[in-house]
């Protein structure tokens, strides 16, 4: 088979062809059956899908009620509330006590702060930052011996 013969091949696939015979009675006679028992299995199928949207919104609403019970126990300012009171942290080096006093002093100075705008992610980003260089300075101190 040459080229030309494959392409010849290729343009008779895109003609419609005809069936040898017809199709329709028996495609009739398979779906007159179905259309008698489909009003049945639609009502069930109907009462199943009603049923179970029921059945997913009162999950839902319970599980909505739930949380809202839940934050409600909660303290109305989780990101002061749960900071716990920071103990004043005197190094023994005295090149690392001044670093201490000044982040003791800002750590107080970004609580006070807080407890004005407690939802403010700055300040929020800024009391994180002051923990953590306190963290260094005590690693630092221990790296120090």
């Amino acid at each position: 088979m040459n080229e030309f013969e494959w392409l010849r091949q290729t343009r008779a696939l895109r003609e419609p062809v005809t069936p040898r015979r017809d199709l329709w009675p028996e495609i009739e006679a398979a779906l007159e059956p179905a259309d008698h028992a489909a009003p049945p299995m639609r009502q069930r199928s109907q009462r199943r899908q009603a049923w179970l949207l029921a059945a997913s919104f009162a999950g839902l609403s319970l599980f909505a009620g739930s949380v809202a019970v839940h934050l409600r126990d909660q303290p109305v300012n989780a990101a002061t509330a749960t900071t716990p009171d920071v103990v004043r942290w005197h190094p023994s080096d005295p090149r690392l006590a001044g670093a201490a006093v000044q982040l003791d002093a800002a750590n107080m100075e970004l609580r006070q702060a807080m407890e004005q705008a407690p939802d403010s992610p700055a300040l929020q980003r800024l009391l994180y930052r002051t923990r953590k260089q306190q963290s260094q300075l005590r690693q630092m101190e221990h790296q120090a011996g």
